[in-house]
């Protein structure tokens, strides 16, 4: 992808728009206020969750989404909020992590089953590429947009190997702009009617919700929670300690074993293709969404999460019941998480994202052996972390910008049914293979 370079100091204040935050806690607050709903379905329950609201009524203030809303709020601050989405879902993640440690010796022994189903993102190839292929017609862009569930890692390997200018390129880029969109919310109704039909093992289920995504993962394990309350510890751990490993072993698999085999099945569908034109979405429709934004600097980034940090413990204060001076200690761990990961993906040249340094942070000092442990989960109990994940979508729906949303309209249709696919096809498959592990 493009990088525009850091953003100038000058623009600081940009990120600290005090009405771009307003809104996100007026949005966050009102989601949790509304709480959880639980449809049934038939085969299994629905579970509509606050985050899935705080991100449509972000979508309905969004200047590029309904013009007139730019009364609301300017496409400048809608741009800005795109900053605040990594942040604001680094203190979640923190408290995934913290859920680890009580539970590690059960996580140890399921340590096959959690390595070994990341195997599964093979499924996500069987299900979407001859839907892509023989339905729509897609020529290789298949390839990039069905081999995995495109997320950053993803995106580099396809733009290292074929260029983000080509067939494959496209459709990498394609799924990745619906998983941004749309990913969590899929992920959240999907595991919440899965878990439902109690069919597989809530463990199996929660290492198929770490998919390199933390909020795809949160959304995913919230919803399982939420069928499951009983099983809330367990998810956490499991569904945590599953997205730290793929960030270790996901690019692999994806290297040797899913994108060879994509090529592989895509050379055997294509035999049976008709239309040999392609119905993927043209270079010209995807040259501005691959652009990156200009990164922030240590000190940005720091001032940021403070402000996010203050709009969880409201959300937290509405959802959990909790008020924020209370919270202030467990917020205030979780914060010094995300300053230790930021300044290791700063200062360490190994290509690991932050959220990654901050799960093993947040997990050491939750593991027994640490001698603040105890105070560490006590005070970390008092944040619910359904509620540290509303406002990441209410930032995402802001965020949306002018070229996602011409994108979705010209070509969102195809594309975003090789997305769910795709994601369906990681999800079920992962859970497949950890279910046979256990």
């Amino acid at each position: 992808m493009n990088n525009n370079g850091v953003l100038p100091p000058t623009m600081t204040k940009h990120l600290l728009d005090w009405k771009l935050h307003l809104l996100a806690i007026t949005v966050s607050l009102l989601a949790e206020w509304i709480g959880i709903i639980k449809i049934p379905i038939g085969i299994g329950i629905l579970v509509l969750l606050p985050l899935l609201y705080a991100f449509i009524f972000a979508i309905l203030l969004n200047p590029n989404v309904i013009p007139s809303m730019k009364a609301v709020i300017t496409k400048k601050r809608a741009m800005f909020a795109s900053y605040a989405i990594l942040l604001s879902i680094m203190p979640f993640i923190a408290k995934f992590g913290v859920g680890v440690g009580p539970n590690i010796e059960e996580i140890i022994a399921a340590g096959p089953a959690l390595l070994l189903q990341e195997l599964g993102n093979v499924a996500t190839v069987l299900i979407a590429l001859p839907v892509a292929v023989l339905v729509f017609g897609m020529g290789r862009e298949a390839i990039g947009a069905t081999h995995s569930v495109a997320r950053e890692p993803n995106v580099a390997l396809i733009a290292d190997k074929y260029g983000l200018q080509s067939a494959e390129g496209i459709g990498v880029m394609g799924v990745y702009v619906m998983g941004t969109l749309f990913g969590a919310i899929y992920f959240s109704l999907m595991a919440g009617v899965i878990a439902s039909m109690e069919i597989m093992d809530i463990r199996a289920l929660a290492m198929a919700c770490g998919i390199g995504s933390g909020s795809m993962m949160g959304a995913c394990s919230a919803a399982l929670a939420e069928t499951i309350p009983s099983q809330e510890e367990t998810i956490t751990a499991f569904a945590a300690t599953s997205n730290l490993l793929t960030y270790a072993t996901g690019l692999f698999v994806s290297l040797f074993i899913a994108l060879p085999f994509t090529e592989f099945f895509y050379k055997v569908i294509s035999k049976f293709k008709k239309n040999q034109d392609s119905a993927a979405i043209s270079e010209t429709d995807l040259s501005k969404a691959i652009e990156e934004p200009a990164s922030l600097t240590t000190l940005q980034s720091f001032i940021l999460l403070i402000v996010i940090c203050g709009v969880l413990l409201l959300s937290n204060w509405v959802g959990q019941g909790v008020n924020p001076i209370d919270a202030l200690p467990a917020m205030l761990i979780l914060f010094a998480c995300c300053i230790i990961g930021i300044l290791l993906k700063r200062f360490i040249p190994v290509n690991i994202p932050a959220i990654a340094w901050i799960s093993v942070a947040a997990i050491l000092i939750s593991l027994p052996q640490f001698p603040f442990s105890e105070y560490v989960l006590a005070q970390t109990d008092k944040l619910g972390t359904l509620q540290l994940l509303t406002p990441v979508l209410a930032y995402a729906g802001f965020a949306i910008s002018q070229t996602e949303v011409d994108l979705f309209k010209k070509s969102g249709f195809k594309i975003a049914i090789v997305a769910i696919l795709t994601f369906t096809g990681t999800f079920l498959g992962s859970a497949a293979i950890a279910q046979f592990m256990l």
